[in-house]
């Protein structure tokens, strides 16, 4: 049940978008246990991203929406491992990159609740 949404500045190739699929959906799932057949994503490149009144050209914000609590050590480990592959793959420096959590105790699916 995560939902992995991605917003980053920079353009993306289909295959980047695959590479960051992929890899986003192993942190979570490997981190929160979760069962990798729900997990969904979407990936949004070439968006206008600014902090305070600067465009930061080379930027990234992710969002995990989850069904359940998560602790903030788990956050953080989550946190870590994107921001290192941000800027291993895509030259994202870590202080540009927002990772927000969002559990949730209430989410549907298929016509019912969980």
């Amino acid at each position: 049940m995560p939902y992995i949404q991605s917003k980053l500045s920079i353009v993306l190739s289909e295959e980047q978008k695959s590479t960051l699929q992929k890899k986003l959906l192993d942190i979570v799932v490997s981190s929160t246990s979760k069962p990798k057949n729900f997990v969904m994503t979407n990936i949004e490149d070439n968006q206008d991203i600014w902090m305070s009144d600067t465009k930061i050209d080379k930027s990234a914000y992710i969002e995990i929406s989850l069904l359940g609590s998560v602790s903030k050590q788990t956050c953080g480990i989550i946190t870590k491992e994107i921001c290192d592959f941000l800027q291993e793959e895509y030259l994202i420096d870590g202080k540009y990159v927002y990772v927000s959590f969002h559990p949730l105790d209430l989410w549907g699916w298929n016509g019912q609740m969980f």
